[in-house]
């Protein structure tokens, strides 16, 4: 499989059109959670204005008054297009899709069709936080395969987490991070496919959360899991969300392999009432339409995470940080600065900067925090300005 080549779009840099202070009128998480002193470079928000298809999708619609319940597959067609020109995968077969409201309420959706209660399910830790919460709530047992040291699948761990999830004849699944976040890894097609190997060695049900995948760079290339010999059973979600910036605008789907179209077959119809028909509208134009704008988004990320490599070598060369292949998110591990386990707390108290702890994305993660790249390249550099300066503050805890 031969993904697209990035080629120059010829838009510009969205990271590069607001300034700080047209961003702190903004009223979602990212921008409101924290005092107007701290700068926000944590949750995955990104400070870019909408791509100008999805805007102009998006007016049309409400001009119109079309904000009923969504209907059709224009989304699904949209996604099959863009994978089949982006990731060269002709499999993702619109007869297989289902909308659900978004992917980690469609992770549940899944979930529920391949497991019961009280079964465990994998991830590979330090993974997203939700993944926890929501597989908990939904009385799954969480059982970690935590990544090797480097930041990769290790699959002696994660061959003995199958082993003992089915033991006794138990069901079990698998919630596959692709890309990872937060490392922002891309699985190679080798990989993927030890992992449908195993999966169907030891009877576990894989869903892929692949919500990442248009944020791949140059370098790197996305390999949709459903696409890999062995995949056939899996299931996953998809979404224009996190790469158009389009969480406020709930739309997701669901998607599977050939021998998995029967469960997805029993997904309850009132799932699909759950999703937003503008928001199916807006992720649709993006799809479609704004590919020039996802590439010149691209490029600004690209030059953001070379930035911060730069800045971190110059003021905080302890920090280290393995270049993400995709995601809009850079893990940084803190551990050589001796700030315990908790790195952004203090950051946020002595800096002002807030960033994502580390903790919550489980084993791994203590000592390492989660940085937004997805701002501009002034916000990043007062940002490593900052995390400096909370050093300087913090005295005898340096030793």
């Amino acid at each position: 499989m031969t993904s697209t080549p990035h080629a120059p779009s010829g838009e510009p840099n969205p990271l590069r059109a607001l300034s700080l202070e047209s961003l702190r009128c903004r009223t979602s998480m990212k921008w409101r959670t924290y005092p107007a002193d701290v700068l926000p470079l944590w949750v995955a928000e990104m400070d870019v204005p909408l791509a100008e298809p999805v805007v102009r999708a998006v007016t049309e619609a409400l001009a119109l008054g079309d904000t009923g319940y969504p209907a059709g597959t224009a989304y699904a067609e949209a996604l099959a297009g863009f994978a089949e020109k982006r990731w060269g995968w002709d499999g993702l077969a619109v007869e297989r899709t289902a909308i659900v409201p978004d992917v980690m309420l469609g992770v549940v959706e899944m979930l529920k069709l391949v497991t019961g209660h009280g079964d465990p399910v994998i991830v590979n830790s330090p993974v997203y936080p939700p993944f926890y919460q929501f597989i908990e709530h939904m009385d799954r047992q969480v059982r970690e395969a935590p990544l090797g040291a480097d930041l990769r699948i290790d699959f002696d761990a994660l061959e003995e987490s199958f082993r003992q999830a089915v033991a006794g004849g138990r069901r079990a699944a698998y919630l596959l991070c692709s890309p990872h976040n937060p490392t922002g890894t891309v699985h190679t097609a080798g990989e993927l496919g030890t992992v449908a190997a195993l999966a169907d060695r030891y009877g576990v049900r894989v869903v892929a959360d692949e919500i990442h995948a248009p944020l791949t760079f140059p370098g790197a290339d996305f390999v949709p899991y459903l696409s890999v010999p062995g995949g056939e059973s899996g299931l996953s979600l998809m979404s224009a969300s996190k790469a158009w910036n389009l969480a406020g605008l709930k739309a997701a789907l669901a998607i599977a392999g050939p021998a998995a179209a029967a469960d997805l077959a029993r997904l309850p119809e009132e799932v699909g009432h759950g999703p937003s028909h503008v928001g199916v509208i807006a992720h649709t134009a993006a799809l479609t339409e704004g590919t020039a704008w996802l590439d010149a988004l691209l490029t600004g990320l690209d030059d953001n995470r070379r930035l911060l490599a730069d800045l971190l070598a110059e003021h905080l060369p302890a920090i280290s940080c393995l270049p993400a292949q995709a995601t809009y998110l850079a893990w940084l591990d803190c551990r050589g600065l001796g700030l315990g386990e908790d790195p952004a707390r203090v950051f946020l108290e002595r800096g002002r900067v807030a960033l994502n702890s580390g903790i919550p994305f489980g084993t791994g993660g203590a000592g390492h925090v989660r940085l937004n790249l997805a701002t501009s390249p002034e916000l990043i550099t007062e940002g490593v300005r900052r995390m400096a300066a909370a050093l300087a503050r913090t005295g005898p805890q340096m030793a």
